[in-house]
């Protein structure tokens, strides 16, 4: 045991000696989107700095950077991550290229079944079920919508399951809130944003998931104007009170725990974990546990869920809450499944669910 001990510090010590290096490639969105990129960029820098290793980023201005981008990755680092759907072609042509590097992928996956490789995606359907079924519990126009990026399959997940928690929701309760998708068809454009959420709330929607990465920004924009000229809130207390009594607008997050970005306009967030995936990506290649293949992540594996809700929970009623929680039970213990497309969401039913309570 002791020898083994030895053997462990001496590979520590030797890896220490010549450097290990994590490069982390954006897509276009890039950093400073509050959401995906910044999340996965965290689970980065913590493992990074929990095993003093280096660790940098580049960061992609348009598509056709993917490729040179990825190959300036691979020439200096040990472990290069690609960040977004989009970049799947280009990730897979680099990686054949540099089989001696790490490639890890987030959100994408492929047959292309290189030793090299290990990616990570998620069962998106499974968060945003809960947000859209929290939005038809808390509506009070009883008009919902996602907005969503470009019409991707992680963001399509995305959509359906936003769409399968507001129907659930009105099955269970014998309501009518509605649920609408409408594209923005990008990720990086705050402007497009506001003008989609402003069209929204003059139809009514008072509820609003995210799922457009950047563009969201301009959601935030809107609803935080909206709420503060109906309000006249001078502070948090005042807005959360306002909203308490009267019909205020959300913003539901993505990704991650966005509500710190605008205090109690955002309900409550989506969480994807992809802070979870980039970290054991570098803890698995930095101590000799890579396995290549793919990685799906859910609310099983504590991949998926909803918020802590740190500023608006105490808007939301117990039972709701409740709620959500034995759905989340059930999906664990595999007797509720999410729809992940569109004909298994037009088949979605969950009459049979009895809440102990």
């Amino acid at each position: 045991m002791k020898k083994l001990f030895v053997v462990v510090l001496l590979g520590v010590f030797f890896i220490s000696i010549f450097g290990f290096k994590v490069i982390m490639v954006t897509d276009v969105g890039g950093l400073g989107d509050g959401s995906f990129m910044d999340g996965t960029w965290s689970g980065i820098v913590k493992a990074c700095k929990e095993l003093g290793i280096e660790y940098d980023v580049i960061q992609s201005k348009e598509q056709s950077d993917y490729i040179p981008n990825l190959s300036k990755a691979a020439e200096i680092a040990d472990v290069v991550f690609a960040v977004g759907f989009l970049m799947s072609d280009s990730f897979y042509k680099v990686a054949e290229q540099y089989p001696g590097t790490y490639f890890v992928g987030i959100d994408f996956t492929s047959e292309n079944n290189l030793p090299n490789v290990m990616t990570f995606t998620f069962k998106e359907q499974e968060g945003s079920f809960l947000t859209g079924y929290l939005a038809a519990g808390m509506t009070k126009t009883g008009k919902v919508a996602i907005i969503g990026g470009i019409p991707i399959p992680p963001v399509q997940r995305y959509a359906i399951g936003f769409l399968a928690g507001v129907k659930a929701y009105n099955q269970l309760h014998g309501t009518n809130v509605e649920g609408k998708l409408v594209y923005a068809n990008t990720f990086i454009d705050p402007k497009k944003g506001k003008e989609l959420t402003q069209a929204l709330m003059s139809e009514g929607v008072d509820i609003i998931q995210q799922a457009c990465g950047g563009t969201a920004l301009g959601i935030i924009e809107a609803i935080k104007e909206e709420n503060n000229k109906c309000s006249n809130a001078k502070n948090l207390s005042e807005l959360l009170d306002y909203l308490y009594d009267n019909n205020g607008y959300f913003m539901l997050g993505g990704d991650v725990e966005q509500e710190w970005q605008a205090p109690g306009h955002i309900l409550a967030s989506a969480i994807k974990r992809v802070d979870v995936a980039s970290y054991l990506g570098v803890v698995k290649a930095f101590n000799g546990e890579w396995t290549s293949g793919n990685v799906e992540l859910g609310i099983k594996e504590d991949g998926e869920g909803i918020s802590r809700m740190p500023f608006t929970k105490g808007l939301v009623p117990n039972r709701l809450l409740a709620e959500i929680e034995y759905l989340i039970k059930l999906v664990k213990e595999g007797q509720l499944v999410i729809p992940s497309t569109e004909d298994e969401l037009n088949a979605f039913r969950v009459k049979k669910i009895e809440f102990p309570f």
